[in-house]
């Protein structure tokens, strides 16, 4: 039997540059796919109608709910070398995932403020997502496993 234990801390600096990566990189494919498949405008842009506007939710979705519940992270979260998981340290689910995802509107709202204050004032560190889904962010080197037999 394993008994898994976490110990957050704050890791503010890694995580919004993970935050500012992930949101790059979702930028930048958003730009590009609507550049790619959106119909012209007559101001020189580009715009999406139609059913293919489905597609920019979807890959929302898939880019930050489904790479976090099934990796432990997302690209960007990996490249700082974070992870999230439950607070007794278990693995997310997808709904665990997505409860965390679908309040970042209100954490990064106001260029982030209200996640650096809750990740101030919270004993383990979470921002508003992370509290409704029962999760946490550390390294991977904050988790330990202990071994008990019987």
């Amino acid at each position: 039997m394993q008994i898994r234990r976490v110990e957050p801390k704050r890791y503010i600096r890694l995580r919004i540059l993970a935050t500012l990566i992930d949101y790059g990189i979702y930028f930048i494919l958003f730009y590009i796919y609507v550049s790619a498949f959106g119909d012209a405008k007559s101001d020189g842009g580009s715009e999406v109608t139609g059913w293919t506007v489905f597609l920019v939710p979807i890959f929302w979705f898939i880019y930050f709910v489904v790479l976090e519940a099934f990796n432990g992270a997302t690209p960007g979260h990996d490249i700082c070398k974070l992870t999230v998981v439950k607070t007794n340290a278990e693995k997310l689910t997808l709904g665990d995932a997505f409860k965390r995802r679908i309040i970042d509107l209100i954490d990064i709202f106001f260029y982030g403020i209200p996640a650096l204050i809750c990740i101030c004032n919270t004993p383990k560190f979470q921002r508003l997502g992370d509290l409704f889904a029962g999760t946490v962010v550390v390294k991977k080197t904050d988790i330990t496993v202990t071994e008990i037999a019987f």
